[in-house]
């Protein structure tokens, strides 16, 4: 298993061509560009026989995509920020057709004003259109979600496209020792696409033909079940790519320290890679503080969080992005997935990062001082002091 030094783009890339992809849909976007130049590097050296499609827009892209699984395809493509909403309506198309496409999507904020910094905003907005959602804190993590989210969409039981996510430059751009497997490795994991119910060329057929609203309800029911088969499913995924790989990402809710916790910060992607140094230096302190990574968002990881805050007094949960309600979109997941359930503990929402501002210890700190000392209104601007009403410096 050779170690390369790559970027999280070079990562996307490198899964996909292990994955064995058939077609490949590219429209350049920034931060999202050298995923596709990179498999058009190895479509052009000769030893990855995909089909590189050049198309003239993020729209096209994915419609490159959603036809050619409907042929029974193994597809890949990747955006970020408005290229993703301008993808919206075919989003719905491939899962209302129950195509098994991965997307990558570099996180990148949404203009007005042009932004290309990090932020949740792009795939958040995307929240409600049926894709699995992977959030990753690592390098390493995108590549080997990437192989797994394969698996998972092309599961019979599940069927539906995945997006997995990394933070636009932290990881698009930054380089860092990745385990890369051998092509045997992932052709064990990951075998040719079992292909069911897709259309034959010379053979009468359709999808995605008009219903109306006495059949209409069973075919979104179908597309809930699969989701509803997410998680059963990426357990058993998961457990075979550590037998296989060795490594282990920790499901959809990994925690850490979190045993003993009175205090729990609840992240998003690389953020937690900071968070959990601090949750070290608090813990050295004698503070019983824990920290635990929301790296599945869709489905969300509701019962993983209800077990979790059987034993926590309080709970933060940071978003990288500002969603027009009263909570950030993760906080108010976290809150309607713990409502009802007896001593439930608060729920604060901070926002942090937003447009690509570090998230900085002292930032982390300041949430964990607020959580453990203060009383911070339900949402709370992290960048901006003195809405937080603690100031604690690390």
């Amino acid at each position: 298993m050779p170690r390369l030094v790559i970027s999280g783009n070079s990562a996307q890339s490198y899964a996909a061509r292990l994955a064995r992809v058939q077609v490949i849909s590219a429209y350049p976007i920034t931060p999202q560009t050298s995923i596709v130049e990179k498999l058009a590097d190895f479509v052009a050296s000769g030893d990855f026989p995909a089909q590189y499609v050049k198309v003239e827009s993020e729209h096209s892209a994915l419609q490159v995509c959603v036809s050619a699984s409907a042929l029974g395809a193994r597809t890949y493509t990747a955006t970020s920020s408005q290229g993703l909403l301008l993808m919206h309506e075919l989003l719905h198309w491939a899962s209302g057709l129950r195509a098994p496409i991965v997307m990558g999507v570099v996180n990148r904020a949404v203009a007005p004003p042009w932004n290309i910094g990090a932020d949740h905003t792009d795939t958040i907005a995307q929240r409600d259109t049926g894709w699995i959602q992977f959030y990753a804190e690592s390098n390493q993590e995108v590549l080997d979600t990437v192989l797994q989210a394969y698996r998972l969409a092309e599961d019979l039981a599940v069927r539906l496209p995945v997006m997995v996510s990394e933070d636009a430059f932290y990881l698009s751009h930054t380089v860092e020792p990745v385990d890369v497997p051998e092509p045997g490795q992932v052709d064990a994991f990951l075998p040719a696409r079992e292909a069911r119910d897709v259309l034959v060329p010379g053979v009468a057929s359709r999808v995605g033909s008009f219903t109306g609203p006495d059949h209409y309800v069973e075919f979104r029911r179908e597309v809930a079940r699969g989701m509803d088969a997410v998680r059963p499913t990426l357990e058993v995924v998961e457990e075979e790519f550590l037998q296989r790989m060795g490594r282990s990402h920790g499901g959809a809710l990994p925690t850490y320290r979190t045993e003993d916790a009175d205090v729990v910060l609840v992240t998003m992607g690389t953020m937690t890679t900071t968070a959990r140094k601090v949750v070290d230096e608090l813990r050295a302190e004698g503070q019983k503080v824990g920290l635990a990574k929301i790296r599945l968002f869709r489905p969300f990881p509701d019962t993983d969080l209800r077990a979790l805050a059987r034993t926590v007094s309080r709970l933060g949960v940071v978003d990288r992005s500002y969603t027009f309600g009263g909570l950030g979109a993760a906080a108010t997941e976290v809150r309607s997935a713990l409502y009802g359930t007896p001593n439930a503990p608060r729920v604060t929402s901070f926002l942090a990062g937003v447009g690509g501002r570090d998230v900085t210890p002292g930032m982390v700190h300041r949430m964990f001082g607020a959580l453990l000392h203060g009383e911070p209104p339900d949402m709370s601007w992290v960048d901006l002091e003195k809405e937080l009403g603690v100031s604690v410096h690390g």
